[in-house]
C-alpha cells in the first residue's frame, strides 16, 4: 500500500512540474544561453580568483609546491559545485 502512494506522489510532481512548464511560455533560447553564460562565469571566477591567490602566494613565499596550480585547481572544484549549486536550482525552479 505504501508503495502505490509513493507512485502516486511521484506522478503528481511530475503532473505539476509538466504545467508549470506549460505556463512558462517565457522560456526561449536565449534564456538557455542566459544560463549558460551564468554557469560559465561561476566557473570562470573561482578559477582566476584561486589562480591569482596561488600567484600571489608563489611570489611571497617561493617553495617546492606550486600554489599557483593548487589555486587552480581549488578554484575549478569550487566552480564546479557552485555551476551545479545554480544548475539544480534553475531545475527545480526556485527562487
Amino acid at each position: 500500500m505504501r508503495h502505490e502512494d509513493d507512485e502516486t506522489g511521484e506522478i503528481s510532481r511530475k503532473a505539476r512540474r509538466m504545467e508549470r512548464a506549460r505556463r512558462q511560455t517565457g522560456q526561449s533560447a536565449l534564456s538557455g544561453f542566459a544560463m549558460f553564460g551564468m554557469v560559465g562565469w561561476a566557473v570562470a571566477v573561482p578559477m582566476v580568483a584561486g589562480t591569482a591567490l596561488g600567484v600571489w602566494i608563489d611570489a611571497r613565499w617561493p617553495g617546492e609546491t606550486s600554489w599557483t596550480l593548487v589555486g587552480l585547481l581549488g578554484g575549478a572544484a569550487l566552480g564546479c559545485v557552485n555551476a551545479w549549486y545554480w544548475v539544480r536550482k534553475e531545475g527545480r525552479g526556485d527562487d
